[in-house]
């Protein structure tokens, strides 16, 4: 059973699950959501069950005190502080969507904290364009819109097959979440704001598996070749296109896990 804990470190407090009981380490970083993912941790240790048995696995979720104007960058420094107070090195690193542009960010800026990275459906900067959606949830969190907000994420995250399926469960989880909640949400959305690491992706040398899905209505296609093309100096880059998983292809393609498990596993020197 997945382990449920928070570390108060340097004036703020961030919730984590922790599982598996391998030797190696791998670090998840979850992508901007509503309310916290560390809710489900048990579904979360079942998507990941693959790791189990080599890996330790930690997923880290945000602060939970947000300061003022807060960023992607403030987020990859909390990561870091974090990282560094449990004493976790050597890590095999896993990012989506926002998380992935921490995770990038992450390993440019402290190359020899990670070993492998992979990150999945997100951007190396965000222009007005790519903003959009993202300003529309926050718009519909300031005005409190929570079932529109809940319905909203999910059209623009899943494919229609799997938002018309579990449309009736989103609108049922709307009830439940909070205005501290939506405060925070839109506190975390509007962190994107500005954010571009293209010049920085070059520092970045470990092996990299940039992951995307041609149906990505959230960033779209051409931010996950942007990413590649940054770092293409880099031999040890490599690039996976799904079509038809939709921006949340890391939830919904059924061999993504897998795949993923594959890249951590593979050697170097291949």
């Amino acid at each position: 059973m997945a382990f449920k804990d928070k570390i108060s470190v340097n004036g703020f407090t961030t919730e984590y699950i922790k599982f598996g009981t391998g030797k190696k380490t791998l670090v998840i970083l979850p992508g901007l959501s509503i309310q916290s993912v560390v809710s489900v941790a048990d579904a979360i240790e079942k998507q990941y069950a693959v790791f189990l048995d080599k890996y330790t696995v930690y997923l880290f979720e945000r602060r939970q005190e947000l300061p003022v104007n807060y960023s992607v960058y403030g987020m990859a420094d909390d990561i870091y502080t974090v990282l560094r107070a449990l004493n976790i090195n050597d890590i095999c690193l896993f990012g989506v969507s926002q998380s992935g542009m921490i995770a990038m960010l992450l390993t440019a800026e402290h190359p020899e904290l990670v070993d492998r990275l992979a990150v999945c459906s997100t951007a190396a900067y965000i222009d007005s364009a790519r903003a959009s959606v993202i300003n529309e949830w926050i718009f519909l969190a300031s005005q409190k819109r929570v079932e529109d907000l809940y319905l909203s994420f999910a059209k623009s995250v899943y494919p229609e097959k799997i938002f018309a399926q579990y449309k009736d469960i989103w609108i049922n989880a709307a009830q439940s979440v909070t205005d501290r909640e939506l405060e925070h949400f839109i506190g975390l959305a509007k962190a994107t704001e500005g954010f571009d690491i293209r010049k920085q992706l070059n520092k970045i040398t470990c092996p990299v598996l940039v992951v995307g899905d041609r149906q990505d209505t959230v960033l779209g296609l051409s931010a996950t070749e942007e990413i590649t093309d940054c770092i293409k100096n880099n031999l040890s880059v490599r690039v996976y296109v799904y079509n038809g998983f939709g921006h949340a292809v890391y939830d919904t393609a059924p061999d993504f896990t897998q795949r993923l498990y594959n890249f951590f596993e593979e050697r170097k020197n291949k």
